[in-house]
This record gives structure tokens, C-alpha cells and sequence, in this order.
């Protein structure tokens, strides 16, 4: 899809300018460096011109003007994602949402909160603990990421096994289109089944479809008790035994996350958590719920843990050393990032019963091209991080990498899985996509994207040319 219109000019800076003042639009070189790339090594582009609209009519401004003027908009939160998707676009205009940041509802009798894109993810969970409530999805950057980019990239995080991911406590949405149209999808109704369900076609797009302006979300009662347990394996086999003997035990923990040994090692090196540093692999383990299931379930996934191989099983003794515990995993990819100049987190999943495959497979291929892999992620759902640890200034480096990314994704596929389980495609994993999906499929994608985005104005270039 290519946008026809020309680029960014004085006269459209100065149409921006009028709209939202001047104080919000940015055109200066040295103010624009911060928005031309997101948290993906290596994909980077300057931005012509950056805007921060406060509200839905303002957005609707914008992209009247960009489809008077033929201007593609790339979509921006906090610039978290690990796919380029809110890389800017050449000539065109970022609209970064982090000045819609209020939480407009929080409805107890109906469970729900309704909220602007760019109010952080843990403030939404903040904001309802004080009234017994729960908003369950967690991703790795919940301090920084907004809710908007959650939504628009479907993320996941350590809580999905139990809970799920983003689209599923997505109730509504408030979309402005390309044309600079609003609409309202979804409703508080737990029971909607009206027309398509098109929220769910805006949750995941990634900013290709329209731009999200207000969230409903559904929140869940507060669970009274948690229990943590940290498990130490000499292989990864027995690990991943453990965690299929517990599901295949009707134990649904909220929390089923591993590390292997490269990123114990750095784990320990940088939290001081305790962890056995020549251990195969590490699975962390947490459940919640009504206290006595909890306590239930907790010594039950111990006792399996220790029938299926574990070295070491400890439980938390109180909420202090399950924090403590729980950092072993949360702090991974800090401590990974300290080893070399290039931090690359990938994302692929499997299904359960693959994921020793899985590893071994990407150990191999880190042996087989000379790199650094550390691996880590969701056990439970069979999401895997391979995290490549490069420096993207060695051009001879970053070809192994490349080689070793693609025969990943291959294998990944050809074991039934899929290019990526939370961080989206964007620009990073667009040249994989077709062979996950074949060609009937993506031009099912593809037809979409001309139906309401006729002009390609929005995110071109992200997910699919």
C-alpha cells in the first residue's frame, strides 16, 4: 500500500500548528531524536514532526488534515514496543497520545474503567486496588507502557496463562478513523453480540486501522491471597515436565515463567536473589485466589515440582520474599541488557509440549552462528523471549543474527507456532508473517486494511508492504 499525498511541509506544520498550538507540535531536530525509534534494536527513522493532542476532537483534527494532505500518521504511547510498529513513518506525522492520559470511569457496579491511551498500565491496576478490583494483564513494562499501545499491540505478560491477555478485558473503544471519523465499539454489556465484533478487529491492529482514543476495560474482583514458589531443574525437560504435570493436575497457576541457565547467571549478577547459577532452568510459580485454594494449590505444585526433577523448591514465606522471588523473573531483561551494547528480545510461541524443543532448537542456533541467546518467558503458555545479547554496530554480528532469527521463526512455525505471542509484527517480523499465514490470509489482511484505510495513511508499512 503506498500513501500518494506529498510529505511534510512548513504550510502543514503551520496547519498543526493552528489546530493544536504551537506549543504542541515538534519540528526541531534536537526535540524529535527520542521519537524516531522504540524500544526495537536496530530500527530507527526521524520523525519530520511530532503532535500531542489532549483530547478526541483534537486527533480527529489531525487526521482530517493528514487525509486533506496525504500525510501518513504513525500512532505513538511510550515507545516501549519491541516490533518498530511506532517507528515514524518518512515525511509524515507521529501522534503520540501520552497527553491523554485520564482515567475518566471507574464503575463498581459494573466492573469496568474507562480510560484515555495514554494512562500507564499499572496505574489502571493502581487505581483499582483501593476498591477490591484487579486489572489482570501484566507486560514486562507495565511501569512505562500505555494502555492505548497495550490495546493496539494485544499484549500479553506473566499473568496471561490464568488471566489472558489484552483483548480479552477490552469491552470498548472509542476509534478515530483515517478520515477523521469517531466511533464508539463495544459496550458495558457483559452479553453484546450485535453486528461484527469490531473492537476485537482494532485490538491487535497495531495503529494500521484507526487510533484509539478512550478504552472500556473490564476489571476483576481483587484475589485475597497469593502464594510464590521458585523451582531450580538440572534440565529443561524436567522443568517443562513439571509445568505440564501441573495443568494436567487442574492447577491453573496465574504465574508460570522460566529462565535458563545464561540468564540465572546474569539474573544473580545483577538482583542478588539467591539463584542457583549452574541450574539448567529456573521456573517460577505463582497462584492466587480464595486463601485455603491457594494454600491448596501451592503445596500441590511444589510436591510436583519435586516429583518431576527439581533441585531445589522454594516457597515464600511472606509477600517481601515473593517480591523477591518474583524479581528473578521480572528483572531479566535489565539484567540481560547490561551484558553487551545490543539488547534484541524476541517473541515466539509454542505449544506447551514443544517448548524444550523450542529451547534447544534456539541454544543450538546460538551455538551453530557464534551468538549469545539467553532465553526466558511464559512456561505456561509457551511464549519464549530468545534475547539476543549483540552490538548492532558489528555488521558481520548482526548477519549471524539475522540468519539465526529467520531459522528461529521457521522452526517456530513448523512446530505449530506462531512469530509472535505479545509484541506484534510492526516492521521487525513483516517479512515472516506471510509464511505463518500463506497468501489467502494475508490478502484477507490486506483487504481489510483498504476497507477502511482506502489511502494507507495510517502506520503504513507496519505488519504487511
Amino acid at each position: 500500500m503506498v500513501v500518494t499525498g506529498r510529505s511534510m511541509d512548513s504550510d502543514a506544520i503551520q496547519a498543526l500548528k493552528e489546530r493544536l498550538g504551537a506549543d504542541r507540535v515538534l519540528t526541531e531536530r534536537e526535540d524529535l531524536i527520542p521519537y524516531g525509534f522504540d524500544g526495537t534494536a536496530a530500527i530507527k527513522e526521524p520523525a519530520a514532526c511530532v503532535v500531542f493532542p489532549q483530547n478526541t476532537d483534537e486527533v480527529a483534527a489531525v487526521m482530517r488534515l493528514a487525509r486533506e494532505r496525504g500525510l501518513p500518521v504513525v500512532t505513538r504511547g511510550s515507545g516501549t514496543g519491541l516490533s518498530g510498529g511506532s517507528v515514524p513513518v518518512p515525511g509524515g506525522i507521529v501522534l503520540c497520545l501520552v497527553r491523554m492520559d485520564r482515567i475518566l470511569e471507574l464503575d463498581t457496579a459494573n466492573l469496568t474503567m474507562l480510560c484515555e491511551p495514554g494512562v500507564i498500565t499499572k496505574a489502571i491496576d493502581d487505581a483499582a486496588a483501593p476498591h477490591g478490583l484487579f486489572y489482570p494483564p501484566d507486560p514486562g513494562s507495565m511501569k512505562i507502557s500505555t494502555i492505548g499501545g497495550n490495546v493496539a499491540n494485544n499484549s500479553g505478560g506473566l499473568r496471561g496463562l490464568k488471566y489472558g491477555v489484552t483483548r480479552d478485558y477490552v469491552m470498548g473503544l472509542e476509534v478515530v478513523l483515517a478520515d477523521g471519523t469517531v466511533c464508539w465499539l463495544g459496550s458495558k454489556c457483559v452479553k453484546d453480540v450485535a453486528g461484527y465484533s469490531m473492537k476485537d478487529l482494532f485490538v491487535g491492529s497495531e495503529g494500521t486501522l484507526g487510533i484509539i482514543t478512550q478504552v472500556l476495560l473490564r476489571l476483576l474482583p481483587r484475589p485475597k491471597a497469593k502464594r510464590t514458589l521458585l523451582a531450580t531443574y538440572d534440565s529443561m525437560e524436567n522443568a517443562a515436565r513439571t509445568v505440564s504435570k501441573i495443568i494436567e493436575g487442574q492447577i491453573i497457576p496465574c504465574t508460570l515463567e522460566f529462565l535458563d541457565r545464561r540468564t540465572c547467571q546474569c539474573v544473580e549478577d545483577f538482583a542478588k536473589v539467591g539463584l542457583p547459577t549452574e541450574a539448567a532452568a529456573v521456573v517460577l510459580m505463582e497462584t492466587d485466589g480464595h486463601p485455603a485454594v491457594v494454600e491448596d494449590e501451592a503445596a500441590r505444585m511444589a510436591e510436583v515440582a519435586r516429583e518431576n526433577g527439581a533441585l531445589t523448591v522454594e516457597l515464600a514465606r511472606d509477600e517481601a520474599h515473593a517480591l523477591r522471588l518474583a524479581s528473578a523473573r521480572r528483572s531479566a531483561f535489565a539484567a540481560l541488557a547490561r551484558i553487551r551494547p545490543t539488547t534484541i528480545l524476541e517473541d515466539v510461541t509454542v505449544p506447551r509440549s514443544r517448548l524444550p524443543e523450542m529451547v534447544r532448537y534456539i541454544e543450538r542456533m546460538a551455538a551453530e552462528h557464534g551468538l549469545q541467546i539467553a532465553t526466558f518467558g511464559h512456561f505456561g503458555d509457551g511464549n519464549v523471549h530468545p534475547t539476543f545479547l549483540t552490538d548492532e554496530r558489528d555488521t558481520a554480528e548482526m548477519v549471524k543474527v539475522e540468519a539465526a532469527m529467520e531459522a528461529i521463526f521457521a522452526h517456530t512455525i513448523a512446530l505449530g507456532g506462531t512469530i509472535t505471542g505479545e509484541h506484534g509484527v510492526g516492521l521487525a517480523k513483516k517479512n515472516f508473517l506471510p509464511a505463518q499465514f500463506g497468501d489467502a490470509s494475508m490478502d484477507l489482511l490486506r483487504l481489510v486494511k483498504r476497507s477502511i484505510d482506502p489511502a494507507g495513511l495510517l502506520n503504513p508499512g507496519k505488519i504487511f508492504d
